[in-house]
């Protein structure tokens, strides 16, 4: 492998994933980088992700927490109901049906064969099991956050009168579709980034990822499957989620290029001037 392709894995355009401006950020990378050279870059990719999602498992219960403050003082029935209602104006024979094919993309069926195409097509091109461990390790957390939140929260849905059938009778918060389609397809996203040398490509990447993720989140409320409170939460969850996986490739990336370009710690971790 040549220098210019182990950049291009560890970049995002200019942007050097190895490089870290904080301190924090650096004092983590070095401590990385060590443990890296003694234990391997991979296996510590694969328990700095298991710690993580027990980030994200805090998470869901720091964020259904708030979520009963919010909800003893009524201030999500303010934003629930007149949302809802709107939707409800929109919808017509055929965009009910239209709306029900795109959100089922997201679904327990759909996305985890958006999940595997790419999978296979990241494994095959860059014969490595990083996207592997950081997919299933992505999917697996917005897994267990949505089950978490579900437990703990309880949330009943909008009122069958409301919502397109087929109907769904499991617990409203967090919506899991949105959930992991903020997660699967966000990861997807960056692992795409890191391949793609143009900037047009990659605005568009992002374009197009952030336009599915939000318009799974809208079609949710819009269907009535959902209250818009649980979609935002299912976002806001969603993007945590992610910058833990992304913080753990770029220390991996970190504690990898140490180990093939044998940089002294200091300077792997250093920012550019």
């Amino acid at each position: 492998m040549t220098d210019d392709d182990r950049r291009e894995h560890r970049t995002v355009g200019d942007v050097d994933l190895t490089t870290w401006r904080t301190r924090l950020g650096r004092t983590v990378s070095s401590a990385w980088v060590r443990l890296g050279a003694r234990f391997g870059a991979l296996p510590l990719l694969i328990v700095t992700l298991l710690i993580g999602i027990g980030v994200a498992s805090v998470c869901t219960w720091a964020a259904s927490e708030v979520y009963e403050g919010v909800r003893e003082a009524d201030d999500a029935a303010v934003l629930d109901r007149p949302v809802l209602d709107w939707m409800m104006t929109l919808r017509s024979p055929v965009l009910d049906t239209a709306v029900t094919w795109w959100t089922n993309v997201a679904g327990t069926i759909g996305m985890p064969i958006v999940a595997l195409g790419f999978l296979v097509g990241f494994t095959i091109q860059r014969r490595a099991w990083t996207p592997v461990v950081l997919l299933m390790a992505a999917s697996a957390g917005s897994l267990l956050m949505t089950v978490a939140g579900k437990d703990l929260i309880g949330r009943a849905r909008p009122p069958l009168a409301d919502a397109v059938p087929p109907f769904e009778h499991s617990p409203s918060f967090p919506s899991g579709h949105t959930l992991n389609a903020t997660v699967v397809v966000g990861t997807i996203v960056y692992l795409l980034l890191l391949r793609e040398s143009r900037r047009v490509t990659r605005v568009w990447t992002v374009v197009l990822g952030t336009a599915f993720v939000v318009s799974i989140g809208v079609s949710r409320v819009f269907l009535g499957h959902h209250w818009s409170t649980d979609v935002l939460a299912a976002w806001a969850l969603g993007l945590a989620w992610l910058a833990v996986v992304v913080t753990a490739h770029r220390l991996y990336l970190t504690a990898v290029r140490h180990r093939d370009e044998d940089v002294p710690t200091a300077q792997a971790v250093r920012p550019s001037r």
